[in-house]
């Protein structure tokens, strides 16, 4: 199953847990593992906050589209991606045809109890960002299950459970679909 399967992009609010689940997927498979904010810092030498705070949301969001565009033609990846990169159409797209989209769906108390503490997240540095996390869930979830090949749900289990589970829809999703065979013919 690994040699066949296409790359995988991890999608979902912030605090679902794709950093996590994404390297020890990455582990799992014997494959790199890429962040697409630590990506985008590496590439213009500035941490995201830096970011939203020179150029806003709209700067940060081109930055991101690019990036996603880069990393989704990559092979043999597991991506992380920040929890807004489903916002732009072309992002879902790039996302959608190029690998197998896994979104991670946190419920808000999952993100509150994630993210309390993390002064790094820009949109939560505000006076109720339990507030800001339900009106982002709200808006971004049909984005989420739009682009998603698979949907699991976070909070739950540990992760090394978690990516146990995933490595089994994985593996079923690829044997009900043509993804693979389709995905080798495109490289």
């Amino acid at each position: 199953m690994v040699e066949e399967l296409p790359s995988v992009f991890l999608v979902g609010p912030m605090g679902a847990g794709k950093t996590t689940i994404g390297r020890l997927l990455a582990k799992q498979l014997g494959r790199s593992f890429v962040d697409s904010d630590w990506y985008i810092e590496s590439q213009t030498g500035a941490d995201i906050a830096w970011i939203f705070a020179k150029e806003g949301e709209a700067g940060f969001r081109e930055r991101e589209t690019r990036a996603i565009d880069e990393l989704t033609q990559q092979t043999q990846i597991v991506l992380a991606t920040g929890g807004g990169a489903v916002m732009a159409p072309e992002n879902r797209a790039f996302l959608h045809e190029r690998g197998i989209v896994v979104y991670l769906n946190a419920p808000v108390d999952v993100q509150m109890a994630r993210t309390a503490k993390d002064k790094s997240r820009p949109l939560l540095q505000q006076p109720n960002p339990r507030k800001i996390l339900q009106d982002l869930y709200s808006a971004r979830d049909p984005l989420y299950r739009q682009v998603a090949h698979i949907i699991m749900p976070t909070g739950h289990t540990y992760p090394r459970h978690m990516v146990n589970q995933l490595l089994q829809q994985l593996d079923a999703f690829c044997a009900s679909t043509s993804i693979s065979s389709a995905h080798q013919e495109d490289q």
